[in-house]
């Protein structure tokens, strides 16, 4: 009752915004891929590996803590979440598998257990104060939140900001984690500092910045598209 109920409730997909530096490319790419994958594979399997891959990556970070080779082996998981993650949806889609409620859910459900993962594994790896690792993961989540809600009540799904998307993401982690094994600190000031600190903090601020200035742009549109009742349209 409850299945058949959910099924006829009216879903609208929200319009998926992606601009970034390798869209083009992937888009391609995935295109390439999607059209060669195996019928005995699907889209839930690619999700699963993506979650599983997260979790190895998380692993690994706190592996690292006792041998270098749990770095590399944070790249090697990074590609392959990629792999999964961003295959999935092209995969449904290429054979007019999709079902919007469901992936939309799911894919989401399992980006934050992913960072979850990831961030929980690096806050034991030694090399990101916990703390840090932390505020990321918190930073992370704020940004998914007015994301989800944006594109409710906008109908535009924005995965990408300031032409940076996830896949660019992935690929500076991965390089940033590579460079661990040259050089974990950095000397600002004449002091030394853990460069996945450096770096922690400098995330930090661009996810603070970034949830702002959507959170104000996205409060503007709502706030022109529907004025106070009774009153002349006014400006926020």
């Amino acid at each position: 009752m409850e299945t058949t109920a959910t099924a006829a409730r009216p879903f609208k997909d929200a319009n998926r915004v992606i601009v970034s530096v390798l869209a083009p490319a992937e888009k391609k790419t995935l295109r390439f891929l999607a059209a060669r994958m195996p019928a005995a594979v699907n889209s839930d399997h690619l999700t699963v590996l993506a979650l599983v891959a997260m979790l190895g990556a998380g692993l690994s970070y706190w592996y690292a803590r006792y041998s270098p080779a749990g770095l590399v082996l944070v790249a090697v998981c990074l590609a392959v979440n990629w792999f999964g993650d961003s295959l999935d949806g092209t995969l449904a889609r290429y054979r007019n598998h999709q079902r919007p409620r469901y992936g939309y859910y799911v894919d989401h459900v399992v980006d934050a257990f992913g960072a979850l993962f990831l961030l929980g594994g690096l806050a034991l790896s030694g090399y990101m104060h916990p703390m840090l690792a932390m505020g990321l993961l918190v930073g992370f989540l704020m940004l998914s939140a007015e994301t989800y809600l944006a594109a409710h009540v906008l109908g535009e799904f924005r995965i990408t900001h300031f032409q940076l998307g996830p896949t660019e993401m992935r690929i500076l982690l991965a390089i940033g984690t590579l460079w661990l094994l040259v050089r974990p600190t950095v000397q600002l000031a004449g002091q030394s500092f853990r460069l996945f600190d450096v770096g922690g903090v400098i995330a930090i601020a661009g996810m603070f910045v970034t949830l702002v200035t959507t959170a104000m742009v996205h409060t503007r549109q709502l706030y022109r598209a529907e004025p106070i009742p009774g009153r002349e349209k006014g400006r926020l």
